[in-house]
C-alpha cells in the first residue's frame, strides 16, 4: 500500500447526507474481487445517465473536479451495507481523504487498509470545508497526516484526529498484509521451530 503522508488536492464538494455504499458502487459492479477498475463506476447513477452519458450537474463530471482527490461530504457517508468495493471504487478513482460529521465504522475502518483517511469534523468546520471546496479547481487543499492538519486554500488551518494506530499504519503504507510481514523473521522463526520439533506435520 503506498504511504500516505503530505499532498496539495483539490476538494470536491459533496453535501448531501447518507451517501451509501451502493451510491458508491452500485452492486451490479461487485461481480469483481480486483481492486482496479472500479473509479469508473465510482457514483455510477448519479454520475452517468442511462444511455452511458455523463450527467453534466454531477460534481464529479464537472471540469473543475474531474480530478479531485479530496471528497468532503454530508454526514453519515459510506452507510449501507458493507462492501469492501466502495472504498476500492473511491481509490481507485484517486480520492485519497474523506472529510465528514461521520462515516459508517465499516466503512471507515475499510478506508485506512486501503490508503485513505477518512476525517471526522464538527460541522461547523466541515461547512467551512465545503465552502472552500465550492471555489473549484484553484482552491487546493494541504492535508498533512503527520500534523493533523487541513489547511484551505486560504491558508486556514484546521486540526483533526486520528488514531495513532491507524495513523502509522497510512504514513508507513501498511495494510493487514503488510503489518504481517514486518512479524516476517519471527514467523519464519517459529516455523522452523515446529518443523524441527514435528517434523511430521
Amino acid at each position: 500500500m503506498e504511504k500516505f503522508e503530505k499532498f496539495s488536492g483539490v476538494a470536491a464538494p459533496m453535501p448531501l447526507v447518507n451517501i451509501d455504499t451502493d451510491m458508491i458502487i452500485p452492486k451490479n459492479f461487485l461481480k469483481t474481487i480486483k481492486r482496479s477498475g472500479l473509479g469508473v463506476h465510482a457514483f455510477a447513477e448519479m454520475r452517468y445517465n442511462q444511455d452511458g452519458s455523463e450527467v453534466a450537474d454531477f460534481v464529479l463530471n464537472q471540469p473543475a473536479y474531474r480530478d479531485a482527490q479530496i471528497l468532503v461530504a454530508g454526514d453519515n457517508f459510506g452507510c449501507g451495507s458493507s462492501r469492501e468495493h466502495a472504498p476500492w471504487a473511491l481509490a481507485d478513482f484517486g480520492i485519497k481523504v474523506v472529510v465528514s460529521t461521520s462515516f459508517a465504522d465499516i466503512f471507515f475502518n475499510n478506508c485506512f487498509k486501503n490508503g485513505m483517511l477518512p476525517i471526522v469534523l464538527p460541522q461547523e468546520q466541515v461547512d467551512l470545508l465545503m465552502k472552500d471546496a465550492e471555489k473549484g479547481s484553484n482552491a487546493r487543499m494541504d492535508v498533512d497526516l503527520e500534523s493533523q492538519t487541513i489547511t484551505t486554500s486560504e491558508g486556514e488551518v484546521i486540526s483533526f484526529e486520528v488514531d495513532a494506530f491507524k495513523k502509522h499504519c497510512l504514513l508507513n503504507g501498511l495494510d493487514d498484509i503488510g503489518l504481517t510481514l514486518e512479524n516476517a523473521s519471527s514467523i519464519d522463526a517459529y516455523e522452523a521451530k515446529m518443523s524441527a520439533q514435528r517434523p511430521w506435520v
